[in-house]
C-alpha cells in the first residue's frame, strides 16, 4: 500500500479529470469511483470520491465544491526521458489550460504540472558552474523545456 497518496479536490468535475488524466498517462487506470446518493450535497450519481493511478501512482479526487481551488504551490512534477514525452505531455495537458514558464503549466483544471526532462536535471547538476548557468539561463527563457536548445547552451558556454 502507497503510503502517501494525493488528493485532489475538484468543485465538480472529477469524473471528468480522472478520465482526462487517465487518458493521458500510460499505466494509468480508474480503479474506484464512489457516487453520490439521492441524500447527498451533490446531484445523485454524481462522483464523490474516486481512486485512479498514473503511471502506477495512486490518486484520490473528490468533488468536494466550490470552497477551495488549485494554487502552483503544489504541482506535479513529470520526469520525462524524451523531447517526444516531453512535447505530447505538454500538449495534451495544456489544452485548454495555462502554459506558464520554465516547462510549468496549469491544465484546464486548475492542476499545476512540471513536465521536465531528465537532462535538464543533469546539465544543471554539472560540475563547471558556467555550464550549468548558460544550462540555467537557458530554461529561464523557455515555457515548455527544449531538449537540444539546453545542451546547445550547454556546449557554448
Amino acid at each position: 500500500m502507497q503510503k502517501i497518496t494525493p488528493y485532489l479536490w475538484f468543485n465538480d468535475q472529477a469524473e471528468e479529470a480522472i478520465n482526462f488524466y487517465t487518458a493521458i498517462f500510460p499505466d494509468s487506470r480508474i480503479t474506484h469511483i464512489a457516487r453520490y446518493g439521492p441524500d447527498g450535497p451533490a446531484p445523485a450519481g454524481s462522483v464523490m470520491t474516486a481512486t485512479f493511478e498514473l503511471y502506477g501512482q495512486q490518486f484520490h479526487a473528490l468533488n468536494g465544491g466550490p470552497h477551495f481551488a488549485f494554487s502552483p504551490a503544489i504541482s506535479f512534477f513529470v520526469n520525462c526521458e524524451t523531447q517526444e514525452e516531453v512535447d505530447d505531455l505538454w500538449q495534451k495537458l495544456s489544452d485548454g489550460g495555462e502554459i506558464e514558464m520554465c516547462g510549468w503549466l496549469k491544465d484546464k483544471y486548475g492542476v499545476s504540472w512540471q513536465i521536465i526532462p531528465a537532462a535538464l536535471g543533469e546539465l544543471l547538476q554539472d560540475p563547471d558552474p558556467q555550464k550549468a548557468g548558460s544550462v540555467m539561463k537557458a530554461m529561464l527563457q523557455m515555457t515548455k523545456i527544449d531538449i537540444a536548445a539546453l545542451r546547445q547552451a550547454y556546449e557554448q558556454a
